[in-house]
């Protein structure tokens, strides 16, 4: 585990058992507490950081902000919000969708989410 931002670099070869430096794959493990800077999180996403300004700009994501500045460079984004941006850019990529229909896809993502959590409530009852 890497500390502070509780995240595990993992490394694995591939089963041909190659130890060639192209052959190895690398990942991220990203929990719920994992807090990323806007660099960590267009990293992450393999986007430029203009594209993770606008998915704020327009409202996909929304930084978790420690200070009184609204600045880019002191944004902070949890979980929640990494998998939100993560899910817009697959919306973008795989299906052609534009920020407004990834916006929208997301919002309907959400409500299913929070039906799911009433119906699983009710049934606990």
């Amino acid at each position: 585990m890497n500390g502070e931002n509780g995240r595990n670099d993992m490394s694995a070869g591939p089963s041909s058992g190659s130890a060639n430096q192209s052959d190895v794959l690398r990942g991220i493990i990203l929990d719920e507490q994992s807090v990323l800077t806007l660099t960590e999180l267009s990293h992450v996403c393999a986007v430029q950081t203009g594209y993770i300004i606008e998915l704020v700009d327009e409202g996909l994501v929304t930084p978790d902000i420690a200070t009184e500045e609204n600045e880019p460079q002191h944004w902070r984004f949890s979980g929640a919000q990494i998998r939100r941006a993560r899910t817009a850019m697959r919306l973008q990529s795989d299906l052609g969708v534009n920020l407004a229909g990834a916006a929208l896809a997301l919002q309907l993502l959400d409500e299913i989410e929070n039906l799911r959590a009433q119906v699983r409530a009710m049934g606990d009852e």
